[in-house]
């Protein structure tokens, strides 16, 4: 069995403000270590579940946050940005029998939590056939275009309710909930354990989540901040402009969704 893990921070623990977020601010060191260690909790539920080989994309900001040294050494870290339109699954294909997502958070235009986004911050808002453009929510259809079931996903209340929703077949837990700037977190010991437990429970009924299908047809709008961000992306092949600064892109092929993200998105 082959296993795909993607990490955020956003999502993890007790996560609440960008300094826990941000490399050399206050915080951060803390909220690395959580990300580590729910990600090594996931990472041996996986192994101890039959997976042979496990890769874990570090997929927050310069994607190396994850202390390379605690993973279990079967495991192996994919760290920085390629650029490929995967992104934040770089690497993912058909030979993957699940994905995992750790850490992950609710998107732009969302109030549940104090780090709403998608990709960037310069995003106001999201969405794929008038559904919210979290980041999960690609993550989902990537998974689904390769045919891999995303199994299992841990993060904020707000996302884990959009998995539920949307994908019923995973298991999800919500670490931490979001109250304007503020969050109620579990304990980040607790939030370990539970993503080792649901992480093997989700493992072992695969199948159920892989009927999660493509739609035929994407439409995608995104809204950006500022107007002159409009413009320039307005450009890409396909962009329709809706109003200053929301643009719309239609296509019936999800790869070419994340190509446009890799020049209009991030």
């Amino acid at each position: 069995m082959k296993v795909y893990i993607s990490a955020d921070i956003e999502g993890v623990a007790a996560v609440t403000h960008w300094d826990d977020a941000t490399v050399e601010k206050p915080g951060y060191e803390r909220a690395a270590a959580q990300m580590t260690a729910e990600v090594v909790a996931a990472c041996e539920a996986a192994l101890e579940t039959g997976a042979d080989e496990v890769l874990v994309q570090d997929a927050h900001d310069s994607a190396r946050n994850i202390e390379a040294a605690a993973l279990p050494e079967k495991v192996r870290l994919l760290r920085g940005w390629s650029d490929d339109p995967r992104c934040m699954a770089q690497e993912l294909d058909s030979s993957y029998d699940a994905l995992i997502l750790v850490g992950h958070h609710a998107p732009s235009g969302s109030g549940g939590n104090p780090l709403s986004h998608t990709f960037s911050l310069g995003n106001a808002s999201i969405r794929i056939n008038g559904e919210p453009g979290s980041e999960y929510l690609v993550l989902q259809y990537t998974a689904a275009y390769y045919g891999v079931p995303l199994v299992f996903l841990s993060g904020d209340a707000w996302i884990a309710g959009q998995a539920r929703r949307l994908n019923p077949g995973a298991v999800t837990l919500a670490t931490q909930e979001g109250r304007g700037n503020s969050t109620i977190s579990i304990h980040p010991g607790v939030a370990a354990k539970r993503i080792r437990e649901g992480v093997a429970q989700g493992l072992g009924h695969a199948g159920e989540a892989r009927r999660f299908a493509l739609p035929p047809r994407f439409e995608v709008e995104i809204r950006h901040q500022h107007h002159g961000r409009s413009f320039k992306t307005g450009f890409y092949p396909g962009m329709r402009r809706v109003d200053d600064t929301c643009l719309r892109f239609e296509t019936d092929d999800f790869y070419e969704v994340l190509r446009m993200f890799l020049f209009v998105g991030y």
